[in-house]
């Protein structure tokens, strides 16, 4: 299954500040260009668009609740680079020695064309402490 079948659901968090601006708190771990300000949303691909299935992961603070969210990070591939919103938040981030932790990779394998676009932010759960 991919990330986004597994994803906690959108509505059950509580949410504040703005999803087009690289400091809204799901994108703590977001290297690329926001899907919000590029006809998508915080959790789809724009029209034209289709999502990698390949990820990556972070580890991100929600300002309303103080609790950790697991964030699965998915490039929408296809369509040439979106200029507008380019983030480059390494909160967390690993060496690109752990791929799966690196943000500085496209991730556009596995679509049909490798053309990276821009990324979406999608919760998957609540991190318990452990």
């Amino acid at each position: 299954l991919l990330p986004v079948s597994r994803a906690l659901s959108q509505e059950t968090v509580q949410e504040i500040g703005d999803p087009k601006s690289c400091e809204y708190w799901r994108y703590c771990a977001l290297g690329g260009t926001l899907c919000t300000c590029c006809g998508g949303t915080i959790t789809s691909c724009p029209p034209g668009a289709e999502p990698s299935p390949i990820t990556w992961v972070g580890t991100c603070r929600n300002p309303v609740d103080q609790r950790d969210y697991l964030i699965s990070y998915n490039d929408c591939c296809g369509k040439s680079i979106c200029q507008r919103c380019s983030c480059h938040n390494t909160e967390r981030d690993r060496p690109v020695y752990y791929p799966s932790n690196a943000g500085n990779i496209l991730w556009c394998f596995g679509t049909s064309e490798r053309t990276y676009h821009c990324t979406v932010a999608v919760v998957l759960s609540e991190q318990n402490g452990g």
